[in-house]
């Protein structure tokens, strides 16, 4: 079976950057290179570790995405971007391209957009998709052949499908995910 892994640029890069918080990691120019480094090495470990078939990035595009149009104050209250974070994103982009993985980043939609539609698109062709990352949001596309792929501290990445996702949420189907997401607020 071909094994295609999707990762959320932005969500895994904060991660990266927050993972070297307390020593972080800066060069010769005074770049602080942590998000770089951290996502470059989460990449280098799936490539290695799993060898996927498959294998894409995708980025929340600059600007307002649909969902503004229906209610302005989408995450209005989430704190600006850290400015090392701003300044990696151009940097992962370019070393993507030469690892030549894709880059997917469709203005007006969000990642979580783009990889739930590519990960259920792939499920119809027969791939097994693991969707890397730390949002709990994707356990509502998780299905016998969506997985999340959660990367955890030293490699010990955790990896739920539809048995563990029902247990982590004490739910008996993976469509009440939303509604305890709902819930949650």
């Amino acid at each position: 079976m071909q094994k295609l892994f999707l990762i959320d640029g932005h969500a895994m890069i904060y991660r990266a950057h927050y993972a070297f918080i307390n020593r972080p990691l800066i060069n010769s120019k005074g770049l602080n290179t942590s998000a770089i480094t951290g996502f470059v090495r989460i990449i280098w470990d799936i490539l290695k570790r799993y060898q996927p078939s498959h294998i894409g990035v995708c980025f929340d595009p600059q600007g307002d995405t649909f969902r503004h149009e229906f209610f302005p104050a989408y995450k209005a209250n989430r704190d600006k971007q850290p400015e090392d974070i701003t300044l990696a994103i151009p940097i992962v982009k370019e070393i993507l391209a030469g690892f030549r993985i894709p880059v997917f980043e469709v203005p007006g939609y969000e990642a979580d957009d783009i990889i739930g539609t590519l990960a259920k698109k792939a499920e119809a062709q027969g791939f097994e998709v693991y969707m890397v990352t730390p949002d709990k949001d994707y356990g509502q596309l998780v299905s016998k052949q969506i997985f999340m792929f959660k990367p955890g501290k030293q490699g010990e990445e955790e990896i739920l499908g539809e048995a563990e996702i029902l247990q982590k949420w004490e739910i008996s189907r993976i469509d009440q995910v939303i509604d305890m997401l709902g819930l949650q607020g």
